[in-house]
């Protein structure tokens, strides 16, 4: 089934998104790191997904095609009011949602608010949740300056499947996209922190207050988060239950494509 690439205003805001598929809505929520975007975060998933679900991708606002646009009085919240204004405009009333890495954070700041910011059904937290430790993984993520060779030794650090990290071309892929205009500034200015302010010390989320079906999948290589944070998270998640990927680092669905699609799937066609 074809994937169409797609624009729709959102408030004033260009907005970007993939589809593909009919039936249930199921949004995909992709990934904060420099050059991320939808196209990248679910490649190997969209078709897959597409023959059960209406898959819905959409860029975040600094992200891939859509909108240069940051906010930093409510970085947070523009976002989170950006997608509930895309699904609005797109008349969706309920759906499952994916979120990879700061795609389920904010999909599990969407879900905490009262009343929820997204029509959700299930959810599925991918690489998300969580503390995320200040390490010299993340360090690598967050010092790019746009060098082909940095963005070589992020796919290391984010990817354990050799298939990705010693593909020439991906990284080759990966690094234009993080050159497009605007790009950098967005996801650079996420980094900001007036001197002396601490951060990433705690994570503020009360994932005790999530009333949807949850589905926890981690990679169990994953090094920008601190060993068992997901047990830890399945905890805090009253109806949740996890998978752990063995051969999977920060982004199962792009290390693990196949196992990622089965375990999504069967949990929310349930």
């Amino acid at each position: 089934m074809s994937v169409q690439s797609k624009f729709i205003d959102v408030e004033g805001m260009r907005t970007h998104y993939l589809e593909a598929g009919s039936g249930h809505p199921l949004v995909l929520l992709h990934s904060g790191e420099f050059g991320a975007c939808a196209e990248l975060s679910w490649e190997f998933n969209i078709e897959p997904l597409s023959q059960h679900f209406r898959v819905l991708a959409p860029d975040w606002l600094g992200f891939g095609q859509s909108a240069k646009i940051f906010s930093f009085d409510d970085m947070q919240e523009l976002r989170i009011r950006h997608i509930a204004g895309f699904l609005k405009e797109l008349r969706i009333p309920k759906a499952h949602f994916i979120g990879n890495s700061m795609g389920g954070g904010q999909l599990a700041r969407a879900a905490v608010m009262t009343p929820p910011a997204f029509p959700i059904v299930k959810m599925v937290l991918c690489g998300a949740g969580g503390f995320a430790p200040r390490n010299a993984a993340r360090e690598t993520l967050n010092t790019y300056e746009g060098d082909r060779d940095h963005m070589r030794r992020i796919v290391e650090t984010m990817f354990v499947n050799p298939r990705i990290y010693s593909d020439a071309s991906y990284i080759d892929r990966r690094h234009r996209l993080s050159l497009e205009p605007g790009a950098w500034e967005c996801t650079a200015a996420a980094r900001f922190r007036m001197p002396g302010r601490k951060s990433g010390e705690r994570d503020e989320t009360t994932y005790e207050k999530i009333a949807f079906p949850t589905l926890i999948i981690a990679g169990a290589r994953d090094p920008l988060r601190n060993p068992g944070y997901a047990q830890e998270l399945q905890k805090q998640v009253t109806d949740s239950e996890i998978v752990m990927v063995d051969d999977a680092g920060h982004c199962p669905q792009i290390d693990s494509p196949e196992r990622f699609n089965q375990e999504v799937i069967a949990f929310l066609s349930r």
